[in-house]
């Protein structure tokens, strides 16, 4: 094996540890309190990484697995998005919503550094929202299916999608112009691909995927896994990053499968589940966990003082402008709802800050205050969404699920 992919034995039995420990930690506060299980999944990476009890470091190949559950996050937080429902209201809403925080989170990070662009690279934290993270808490509470599920889920896609294209125009190192042709290009690019996935299929296709969904041969989920390589790549080679990629290939893979037969759809999504939130994704956060500069965070009351700081910045420079320009029948236990899930932020703020401090953009004791607020973020602001939302009935039974129209919002 390569060295650049050695692993430490300890390392295959920790991570995989770490993330099975994550689900039941949750299971059993169940009864006192709802804690996402991606909070311990990253508090457990802490605890077993280089800055907690040092029985495991990252080496090439957990963090080679770490990349991949990344873009399978993103994937995922894509293929969740159905534009039918959203766009009209809740996706121009959520739009405008974005670039306030935007131009809010720009200023504050430019006046804090006293150095405008960098501190514009700072700002960018503040836009974004965990959409992969809250996804499995908004289904599991029974929230998708409803019209105040779709407010969430544009807001976060916007919230994801929007920092991923800024992330491109900002933290490439290139020119607006040449930015802007590289966009350009990806949006050909994945406009070729949107318009194929769209294309009915042949008989064929539809019979190879019933015949070989329970076979060896999964032809639906490795073309699925294709489109997710071609995508990521595609980004790669235009200098984009590859959350970009990751994003668009989740949305074509929906259409791709939006004319395969419901029930075989149904046992695609949940194979693809499987990979993504029984795998790759736990081990993204546990690493992410084991990453996190802890010692930098706790050497320095001042820098500790920031994690407060910068979670009320993400509820007021984020989720405020997403409550305030809600629908007006909305709520207010529900607008307040809306703005704590916009609120909730981490993945996008783990590479942000990442590229920054490698940039030399950021020091590494801020990124490590940011970091530390998204995770509280992560911890509380759904848990504070889902006491103010109430009680919320899990989707009724296949046939039975209600449908909802959120255009008119």
């Amino acid at each position: 094996m390569s060295a650049d992919f050695q692993a430490e034995p300890l390392s295959l039995i920790l991570v995989p540890a770490a993330a099975v420990a994550a689900p039941l930690i949750a299971d059993r506060l169940l009864r006192w309190i709802a804690v996402p299980t991606v909070v311990f999944e990253i508090l457990l990476g802490v605890l077993i990484g280089p800055d907690g009890l040092a029985w495991v470091h990252v080496d090439g190949l957990v963090d080679a697995i770490s990349q991949f559950g990344l873009a399978m996050l993103m994937f995922l937080a894509g293929y969740e998005i159905d534009f039918a429902r959203l766009r009209g209201g809740p996706l121009k809403r959520a739009g405008a919503a974005w670039l306030v925080t935007l131009v809010v989170a720009l200023g504050i990070g430019s006046l804090a550094n006293h150095v405008p662009l960098d501190g514009a690279f700072a700002g960018l934290a503040l836009t974004t929202t965990a959409l992969g993270t809250i996804l499995p808490i908004l289904r599991d509470a029974g929230e998708l299916p409803t019209p105040f599920g779709s407010l969430v889920m544009a807001t976060g896609a916007v919230g994801e999608f929007a920092p991923i294209i800024a992330i491109a125009v900002l933290l490439s190192g290139n020119t607006p112009a040449r930015s802007a042709l590289i966009l350009g290009v990806f949006a050909v690019i994945t406009a070729v691909a949107v318009a194929f996935a769209r294309r009915p299929r042949p008989g064929w296709v539809t019979r190879l995927i019933r015949r070989t969904l329970r076979t060896s041969g999964q032809f639906a989920v490795r073309t699925v896994i294709l489109v997710l390589g071609t995508m990521v790549a595609a980004a790669l080679w235009l200098d984009l990053d590859m959350l970009l990629g990751a994003f668009t290939a989740g949305i074509v893979a929906h259409l791709l499968l939006s004319g395969v037969p419901e029930a075989e759809e149904e046992v695609i999504e949940a194979k693809l589940e499987a990979i993504g939130f029984g795998f790759l994704v736990p081990v993204f956060f546990v690493v992410s966990g084991m990453k996190f500069d802890l010692d930098a965070l706790l050497g320095d009351p001042g820098t500790l003082l920031l994690v407060p700081g910068f979670l009320l910045l993400f509820l007021a420079v984020r989720g405020a402008p997403a409550a305030f320009l809600a629908p007006a029948g909305l709520g207010r236990r529900d607008r307040g709802a809306l703005g704590l899930y916009a609120a909730t932020a981490l993945p996008l703020v783990v590479v942000i800050t990442t590229i920054e401090v490698d940039a030399g953009h950021l020091p590494s004791s801020t990124a490590a205050a940011l970091v530390g607020a998204g995770m509280l973020s992560v911890l509380f602001f759904p848990l504070l969404a889902q006491r103010l939302r109430g009680d919320v009935r899990p989707p009724a039974a296949e046939g039975d699920r209600p449908r909802v129209n959120a255009e008119s919002w």
